[in-house]
């Protein structure tokens, strides 16, 4: 950034005249932007915010102030939808079609061959580093939890989360298809492996299968047994009739499920006729289900077919969601895998696509809580907002309006924690070149 960002060296400073997101300011009379900003003063002290007032309402005394004239500072990001153990395995095992297929072909084999403790732990390490680097707080990933794989990977999460402590706060949930939660053996062990490593969340991948509901059942059951959250992969498919996320919400609604819900993908939502769609989202809104849409990702991934355009995004039906009441949002999902061969675990990025591909904009302040304080509620953490008391954990930005914040990457925003500026770089991919079949 320019030498006006230059971030003081000091315990108590003020940021003046940035440009926020924020109701608080918007209640206390501030005047609000066509694109919902209010621009406000902040006074960080010790790390906190101190306080946050319309512009010009409060003196601050003689503590040293960062003029931002009307750019846009952010909350730090919550990414609620990645795959850590999966990232950086693209170069050993490529997607040889793009198509999904293949892709979970691919990775069951990468698995197999490559995912040691060592290996899972140095490409986790290496996405929560990226991560980190570019502004994210919360995680959450999903772990490949099958056969000798779940007894590898979870103590390795759970050493990934205390060593992040402080800096990520990290959720995990386990991947399975649903077909397993009939194998009393396979559940045995889930519950064991979160028992000692988990973070109270449960999950599966659902499919139109036979068991389906039986499936759902054995994993309602355990999670109100134990007290655990669940997140679940849902309909991950241009067909029309896969349906399981109604499975689910009908489930949770006549079970009275009293934990939160989180579902991913529901590409099979946006396929369907109107009347059904409407149903569906009518009970997911009435079971209190969050919704995590995978833009780029699932861009990549459906409507693939050699040789032809795609017809449609891939994405879900965000919009008649967040217009029935469900909390929505987006994420990162896979980075550098046979599901996914970019990405960086920037959100910045996921939102910048994120608003062209499922049109999140008219008014674009709507929808910014999409990759902050929308995934935050979902995962149970108060973060993805600026308000007084919190952390100084923020994003500054040059950019003075929606088009400017997301017409570029922002490769130049300053990243406050503890309102202290990060000196943290993505790593080089060089670093993984020492894990077998990772070197150029």
């Amino acid at each position: 950034m320019s030498a006006q960002f230059a971030v003081p060296n000091a315990r108590r400073y003020a940021l003046i005249g940035a440009r926020v997101l924020d109701a608080n300011l918007r209640a206390a009379g501030a005047p609000v932007d066509f694109d919902g900003f209010a621009t406000a003063d902040i006074l960080i002290d010790e790390g906190r915010i101190a306080e946050i007032a319309p512009a010009g309402a409060s003196a601050f005394g003689e503590s040293p102030r960062l003029s931002l004239s009307g750019r846009i500072v952010l909350p730090l990001f919550v990414d609620v939808h990645t795959h850590l153990d999966k990232g950086h395995i693209w170069r050993r095992k490529r997607n040889p079609t793009g198509v999904f297929d293949d892709a979970l072909k691919a990775v069951i084999e990468d698995r197999a061959a490559n995912w040691s403790a060592p290996d899972v732990a140095a490409r986790m390490e290496f996405g929560l580093r990226t991560a980190y680097a570019h502004g994210t707080t919360a995680i959450r990933t999903h772990i490949d939890s099958v056969g000798p794989q779940t007894r590898i990977s979870w103590p390795v999460f759970a050493e990934a989360r205390a060593r992040w402590r402080g800096r990520i706060e990290l959720q995990a949930a386990p991947l399975f298809t649903i077909d397993f939660a009939s194998d009393a053996s396979h559940m045995a062990e889930i519950e064991a492996m979160l028992d000692a490593h988990g973070t109270g969340i449960l999950g599966a991948v659902t499919t139109m299968v036979p068991g389906l509901s039986e499936g759902l059942g054995v994993l309602f059951a355990l999670a109100e047994r134990k007290g655990w959250e669940l997140d679940f992969h849902v309909d991950e498919t241009a067909d029309p009739a896969a349906r399981s996320l109604k499975f689910i919400a009908e489930m949770a609604i006549e079970r009275r499920f009293g934990g939160r819900i989180l579902v991913g993908h529901c590409c099979s939502l946006a396929r369907q006729d109107d009347d059904e769609r409407r149903r569906t989202i009518d009970a997911v809104a009435r079971a209190g289900i969050s919704v995590v849409s995978l833009p780029m990702c699932n861009m990549f991934l459906q409507d693939r077919q050699a040789g032809r355009t795609p017809r449609w995004r891939g994405v879900t039906a965000l919009h008649e969601l967040k217009h029935a009441g469900v909390n929505v949002m987006i994420a990162s999902d896979n980075t550098r895998d046979p599901f996914y061969p970019f990405g960086d675990l920037d959100m910045m990025e996921v939102w910048r696509e994120g608003v062209r591909i499922l049109h999140l904009d008219y008014p674009f302040a709507d929808w910014a809580p999409a990759v902050s304080a929308a995934p935050a509620r979902a995962m149970g953490l108060e973060l993805g907002y600026l308000g007084k008391g919190g952390r100084a954990d923020m994003i500054l930005t040059q950019a003075r309006d929606f088009t400017e914040l997301l017409a570029r990457p922002q490769s130049d925003r300053i990243v406050l924690r503890s309102g202290e500026a990060s000196t943290a770089e993505p790593p080089a991919y060089a670093e993984l070149d020492g894990l077998e079949g990772l070197s150029p």
